[in-house]
């Protein structure tokens, strides 16, 4: 999901998509395409709205080992619009999707494990953080199903949700509330009492650069990694 505008970062990083702001000399997105290179991803769809030239642009310019396909959004269709507007262009039965201003070093093939093996519909990957209020936090019984999602809120301990998912497509497409609908409220929220969602907690690098203290961080942690 790379079409974002970025309202919090236009201070710091102008007019251009979340995805494109430069993080330690490269696009943020050059970092996640590492990332699912070490997953060995071979086909990857390229969600884009907002200034999807200057995204097109760049990939010309790259090569990567993996096949890129682009769904450009024909007007902004909102978090949930924009992954079932991609979602027509994959092939396989489970979809993994990912934000394209966060960053989760989940292993991707232990997730799609526990996603089989709990017949899931919805696996989402989870983070363990310590003295936060930008994240819900996420609830789940002992069988790892997820039973809520809480408000935004000054937290000391809580799971969180690390903006990674792996959506099983049938399902997700069957319950498309509309063409533009919120992916958190009009979806997750929405049909987590149906007990087919699972939590993945992984305890790998997390940053979601969304804000200007966290995209700073970012430029530090990417320098030195």
């Amino acid at each position: 999901m790379a079409g974002g505008l970025g309202t919090r970062l236009q201070g710091v990083i102008g007019a251009m998509p979340k995805c494109m702001a430069l993080v330690a000399g490269q696009p943020f997105l050059f970092h996640l395409f590492q990332y699912l290179t070490t997953q060995n991803c071979q086909r990857v769809i390229l969600s884009l709205g907002y200034q999807h030239q200057m995204v097109e642009n760049w990939l010309v310019a790259t090569d990567w080992e993996f096949e890129i396909e682009i769904a450009i959004e024909p007007e902004p269709l909102d978090t949930g619009g924009g992954i079932a507007f991609a979602i027509q262009k994959a092939r396989s039965k489970n979809v993994f999707v990912l934000n394209g201003d966060t960053m989760f070093h989940v292993s991707l093939v232990s997730m799609l494990e526990f996603h089989q093996a709990h017949q899931s519909s919805v696996s989402l990957a989870l983070k363990q953080l310590e003295h936060f209020e930008r994240y819900g936090v996420v609830k789940m019984d002992e069988q790892d199903n997820i039973v809520s999602f809480e408000e935004k809120k000054y937290q000391q301990s809580g799971i969180i949700n690390g903006g990674v998912y792996l959506l099983d497509k049938q399902y997700f497409e069957s319950k498309k509330p509309a063409e533009k609908f919120s992916f958190e409220k009009d979806f997750l929220e929405r049909f987590v009492d149906e007990r087919k969602f699972f939590g993945f907690i992984s305890d790998s690098y997390f940053i979601d650069i969304g804000v200007p203290e966290d995209y700073h961080q970012a430029q530090i942690d990417f320098a030195t990694s």
